[in-house]
C-alpha cells in the first residue's frame, strides 16, 4: 500500500538520514506509527513477512510515548522525583532502545526489499511470516538486553559515590563500565554500516527497476 511506502519513507528519514531526531520527526513519527498500525489492523492488509516487521517498527514507537509522556507529566504537574538519574537514564535508554529497534527492522525491510527485486524465486522459503516474526523477537531482545546493560551502568554510577568501597562493587562497576563503553562504540559503528547497506540496496533497487 501507498500509506505504507510513505511510511517507510519517513522512517527511514527519520531514523537514517537525519543525524539526530528532532520534536518535528518524533511527532510525525509518533502519528505515522499510530496510523501504521491502524491500518495493519485492517483486513484489507495481507499478512506477509514485510507487514510483520513493518508492525514491529510500528509499535517500537511505543518507546518514544511512553519517554514523552512521562516527561510531560513531570513537566505540567511538577512531579518530584525521588531518583532523578535513574529515571533520566531510562527515559533516555527508552529512547535509544527506540532507534536501534528501528534502524534495525528498517534494515530488515531493506533487505527483503533487495531478495524481492533479485531473488524473488529463490528467496521465498526465507520471506515467511514466522522467520520474520522470529526476526523481530531476536531485535527486541537483543535491544532490550543491551539497554538493560546501559541501564546498569547509569544506575552504578549514579550510586558509585555512595556505595561501600568493597571489591565486588569496584569490579562490578568496571565490568559494567567497560562493557556499556565497547557496546555503544559497536552500536555507533553498526549504525554507521546500516546506513551504507541501505544506501547500496536502495540504489540497485533503484537502477535495476530504471533498467526494466
Amino acid at each position: 500500500m501507498k500509506d505504507l511506502r510513505r511510511y517507510l519513507v519517513l522512517k527511514y528519514v527519520q531514523y537514517l538520514v537525519l543525524s539526530s531526531s528532532n520534536a518535528i520527526s518524533t511527532f510525525l513519527g509518533l502519528l505515522g506509527s499510530l496510523y501504521t498500525i491502524i491500518i495493519l489492523q485492517s483486513a484489507k492488509v495481507s499478512s506477509k513477512s514485510t507487514a510483520v516487521l513493518i508492525s514491529s517498527l510500528a509499535k517500537a514507537d511505543i518507546l518514544v510515548s511512553v519517554s514523552v509522556v512521562s516527561e510531560m507529566v513531570v513537566w505540567t504537574f511538577d512531579v518530584s522525583i525521588s531518583s532523578t538519574a535513574f529515571t533520566s537514564a531510562l527515559l533516555q535508554n527508552l529512547l535509544t532502545a527506540n532507534a536501534h529497534i528501528s534502524c534495525l527492522l528498517l534494515s530488515c525491510v531493506a533487505f527483503e526489499a533487495y531478495l524481492i527485486t533479485f531473488f524473488p524465486t529463490e528467496s521465498r522459503y526465507l520471506r515467511t511470516v514466522k522467520n520474520a516474526t522470529l526476526t523481530s523477537r531476536v531485535i527486541w531482545i537483543l535491544v532490550t538486553a543491551e539497554c538493560t546493560l546501559f541501564q546498569t551502568d547509569d544506575l552504578l554510577k549514579a550510586s558509585s559515590t555512595s556505595a561501600p568501597n568493597c571489591s565486588p562493587c569496584v569490579l562490578l562497576f568496571h565490568f559494567s563500565s567497560t562493557a556499556a563503553a565497547l557496546l555503544k562504540s559497536l552500536s555507533y559503528f553498526l549504525g554507521i554500516l546500516l546506513r551504507i547497506v541501505n544506501v547500496y540496496i536502495y540504489y540497485k533497487i533503484f537502477f535495476s527497476m530504471s533498467n526494466r
